[in-house]
């Protein structure tokens, strides 16, 4: 880790981490925490995110994360069902696609239904700082 991650400042960036597996949710909001990032929030699932979001008194993630392959709703209808509610404060909120999988047509897929990117499993501390940068378009160091 170089000094510039060691040297993390609080972030005023809220995230929203969805992913199936409880090990991951963890990990995602360990490097959240790492680089700053103090206030995410982690569901499992995509319905219980859109459920999460659709709250009046919920304030709007700045990001989401999420993770592509989960039970009854995976990342692009997750992603697709933000994108196309009028009722959201922000459905244009940077949605970041988190997977395994490396087949370039799901990754453009992915991107077809509002993902500004996809981000392929195992990403490090540096490029998920750095894609989280550039999908709200300044550095928060």
């Amino acid at each position: 880790m170089n000094a510039k991650m060691n040297q993390a400042v609080d972030c005023p960036l809220r995230l929203l981490v969805i992913d199936d597996q409880k090990t991951m949710r963890s990990i995602v909001k360990s490097m959240l925490n790492s680089i700053g990032i103090k206030a995410s929030t982690a569901l499992p699932g995509g319905e219980e995110a859109l459920a999460f979001l659709a709250d009046p008194n919920t304030r709007f993630p700045d990001v989401i994360i999420c993770d592509l392959h989960m039970e009854n709703m995976d990342g692009l209808e997750f992603c697709n069902a933000v994108r196309r509610n009028r009722a959201y404060a922000n459905r244009g909120v940077p949605i970041l696609i988190l997977t395994g999988d490396r087949d370039p047509l799901l990754h453009e897929v992915s991107k077809q239904v509002g993902a500004v990117t996809v981000l392929t499993k195992p990403v490090t501390i540096e490029c998920l700082r750095s894609e989280i940068e550039a999908a709200v378009g300044y550095q928060f160091a």
